[in-house]
């Protein structure tokens, strides 16, 4: 049986969503910002953070994934590529969590195919542990140095997603 030990409280989570959205709000009053968010696992923390985001923005999304279980498998699978055209557009890609980096960097590299005027990452959780590319997170509701984390969109094998807090998973 899974144990889950508390990491991040739900209170927490939205105290720090709002104040990374009034930071936004601010460093794009004047660019044409396009929210682009990380399937799966972002969905939750995307729809939280636009509504603390005062300016007007749009929405997208695209889908990578390098996981299986708890371990990234080292191969990028693009699942779903943006709609919106980005090109001269300010991209804030919202992600769920930073840990390797891998999945990230090549998403960054992707995007940059499309010319867009800059590139920025937002993350529920910049995680340190297992980095291994240099990738700078621009916005980062919380730093952790370990652990494997579900909740609040975070999954294992898509399972734990829905819980309304951040937890460390104990297998």
């Amino acid at each position: 049986m899974p144990e889950f030990i508390p990491l991040i409280s739900e209170q927490e989570i939205k105290k720090q969503i709002k104040n990374v959205g009034q930071h936004i709000s601010h460093d794009y009053k004047t660019k044409d910002l396009v929210l682009v968010g990380v399937l799966k696992g972002s969905f939750i923390f995307l729809s939280d953070l636009t509504r603390q985001i005062s300016i007007d923005h749009e929405i997208d999304l695209v889908g990578a994934s390098s996981y299986e279980g708890t371990s990234s498998t080292g191969r990028i699978i693009f699942t779903k590529q943006p709609d919106l055209e980005l090109e001269n557009r300010d991209v804030l890609l919202v992600e769920d969590i930073v840990d390797t980096g891998n999945t990230l960097l090549k998403i960054v590299e992707f995007i940059n195919l499309l010319n867009p005027g800059s590139v920025k990452i937002c993350s529920l959780i910049d995680k340190h542990e297992r980095r291994e590319v240099e990738i700078d997170v621009d916005y980062s509701c919380f730093s952790l140095e370990k652990g494997f984390i579900v909740g609040y969109g975070l999954d294992y094998n898509e399972k734990y997603r829905n819980l309304p807090a951040i937890y460390d998973l104990k297998l």
